[in-house]
């Protein structure tokens, strides 16, 4: 079953659906999407590794989730954290988002174990003042909903407490 665990920033959304995959036996796979462009996120992808305890495995994905998620072995527990920088690694590489989006969904469309995606919510906020910040968010809110319709489960994460949506 896939399990979509959406937020804001700093809501507990990364930290709840670990918890949700440390419920399962491990070994776990954590498949990353950041990019260490810079000393502030270079601290944020270390403090993220220091949290997770002994049983997990990184695959580091920044672009290509889709052949990530095909090598991970039937049943074994799966988080992806996060479709935001997915999305956002994508649209900086000026990639084909909506034939990128559709091949994720397909994917995660027919989860092989227990998966868990992680994502932000951005369209709670005011309308950015720039084209490519409105691209962004639109196309953010367009991922959501697509990775949310194919989702057994659907949580909504605010002040570090979880909303089930769906499931």
């Amino acid at each position: 079953m896939l399990t979509f665990v959406l937020g804001g920033a700093r809501s507990g959304k990364s930290r709840h659906a670990e918890a949700l995959v440390e419920a399962l036996p491990p070994p776990w796979v954590y498949v990353a999407t950041a990019q260490a462009g810079d000393a502030e996120m270079r601290e944020r992808i270390a403090h993220h590794r220091q949290r997770r305890r002994a049983g997990w495995r990184t695959v580091e994905a920044p672009r290509d989730l889709v052949t990530a998620l095909a090598d991970i072995p039937d049943g074994q527990p799966a988080l992806v954290d996060c479709l935001t920088l997915w999305l956002t690694n994508l649209l900086l590489a000026d990639a084909d988002l909506s034939a990128e989006t559709a091949r994720l969904v397909g994917a995660l469309a027919r989860p092989r174990g227990p998966w868990f995606v992680v994502a932000n919510e951005v369209g709670l906020g005011i309308v950015p003042d720039n084209a490519l910040a409105r691209r962004f968010r639109d196309e953010a809110g367009r991922l959501n909903q697509a990775v949310a319709a194919v989702a057994g489960r659907v949580l909504f994460m605010a002040a570090g407490l979880p909303l089930q949506l769906k499931g």
